[in-house]
């Protein structure tokens, strides 16, 4: 596609991905507009802590302006060991996160809501809310206008399909892309933090993330969420910010995010349990641990109810590659994955970095459009899907019915627990992805 004029981006999504690549085109000069369903920048204030990893900063830390990175990492919360735990918090493997590095390569544990919420800061007119995609057209070697359910559309050089794992974008460009359901489904929830809730916590779960590994068929994860709420955020940035005066910042307060996962056949009920209100599935998730620990059962029983919910596991089948136009995919759109690496938000936002840098030479006219969105794809569809394999192989182990590999896993963790210079070398880049 030859042009002559500055190049016009339409992302269809407006969450981690969609925003992180705007951040990175409007900073360059990029004409960049988002349309997102939400119907107003404050409707998805809900979702849990994310592990942001050195792939993830570095990323965010190009695409965002200077001070935005800085409030970044000024309202992240503090990062502590990872462990591995049996059900009775006896600890198999504590792995120490990497800290002293430059901040665009750390290790990060961020609210979901304020992370969207810095992504958002100074994009103003950009993003457009209320704007559900129905369907694009293209004309061949021209633009492609997207239709919205609201009657109106949007024309530009190149739609980017940022619009998660039940992408229309995706729908329409490469019906053959499915998801499968593992048949793994979690109940998650959170325990808030008090002075007094504090002081009930085994110092364990306080620290930070704890995978823990029980004899039967099912795991857990549990990660606290804390910040330093009094961090000043850079100037510029905050509640009355010349970014934009919504940004909301402290927007949640301290908790530890829980996540029980089983087989949906491991649960003892007869009905599925996305059919079941909060209180209930509290109460089940309470029976599948009634013999645990006294601090996971605590955890579990003492959080709050309305923060319950289930959490289906689905992944996407892996796909070959496709002829590439001025329409392309990025983050769940095109390469969903199971929550049990914690790497699809990271994996978006290396999405985003690779993308925003493809449309920044084809702007600048320093590399054909459908060539450098081609190069982006042979790149994301080989990194992407690896995630994809990892993820869906973590999940696959933390529901497998086998005792006998469990029992290995824990001594193999012992193991290397207690020689700490195996650990640190066939652990180097644990967290790294």
């Amino acid at each position: 596609m030859s042009r002559n004029k500055p190049l016009r981006v339409i992302i269809a999504g407006g969450g981690i991905g969609g925003l992180a690549l705007a951040q990175s085109l409007r900073k360059t000069g990029v004409d960049v507009a988002v349309y997102e369903r939400d119907r107003h920048r404050t409707d998805r204030l809900q979702g849990f802590r994310i592990h942001i990893s050195p792939h993830g900063s570095a990323a965010l830390h190009e695409c965002l302006p200077t001070d935005l990175f800085s409030a970044f990492v000024a309202s992240s919360g503090k990062g502590g060991a990872f462990r591995f735990a049996t059900e009775q918090l006896d600890e198999l493997l504590r792995l120490d996160v990497h800290t002293g590095g430059p901040p665009e390569r750390g290790h990060y544990g961020v609210s979901r809501i304020t992370l969207r919420q810095i992504l958002l800061a100074g994009l103003g007119d950009a993003v457009h809310f209320d704007k559900q995609l129905l369907r694009y057209e293209r004309e061949p070697g021209g633009p492609v206008t997207a239709y919205f359910a609201d009657g109106s559309s949007a024309t530009g050089d190149v739609l980017v399909g940022a619009d998660g794992a039940g992408s229309r974008v995706r729908a329409q460009y490469l019906p053959q892309a499915r998801r499968i359901d593992t048949g793994v489904l979690a109940i998650a929830g959170k325990y808030l933090l008090t002075e007094e809730s504090r002081a009930r916590l085994a110092p364990m779960l306080l620290d930070g993330p704890v995978s823990v590994i029980p004899p039967k068929a099912c795991g857990m994860f549990c990660a606290p969420h804390e910040f330093d709420a009094t961090a000043p955020m850079p100037a510029g940035v905050g509640g009355n910010d010349q970014h934009d005066p919504g940004l909301h910042l402290d927007n949640t307060k301290p908790y530890v995010f829980w996540a029980f996962a089983a087989k949906r056949a491991g649960y003892p009920i007869e009905r599925e349990p996305e059919t079941l209100d909060r209180a209930q599935l509290h109460q089940l998730a309470k029976l599948m641990i009634a013999d645990w620990s006294p601090d996971l059962r605590r955890l579990v029983g003492e959080s709050a109810i309305e923060t319950t919910t289930t959490l289906p596991i689905l992944s996407s089948e892996p796909i070959q590659p496709w002829d590439s136009t001025n329409v392309t995919l990025l983050g769940d759109a095109i390469h969903s994955m199971t929550p049990f690496r914690g790497i699809g938000a990271n994996t978006a936002l290396r999405d985003a970095q690779l993308l925003g840098r493809k449309l920044i030479a084809a702007d600048r006219d320093e590399t054909p459009l459908v060539a450098g969105i081609h190069a982006y794809e042979a790149e994301m569809i080989d990194y992407g899907f690896a995630a994809v394999r990892a993820s869906l192989r973590s999940a696959r182990q933390a529901v497998a019915p086998s005792r006998t590999g469990r029992v290995i896993a824990k001594t193999v963790f012992r193991t290397f627990n207690a020689v700490p210079p195996l650990k640190r070398l066939v652990f180097a880049d644990h967290g790294d992805e």
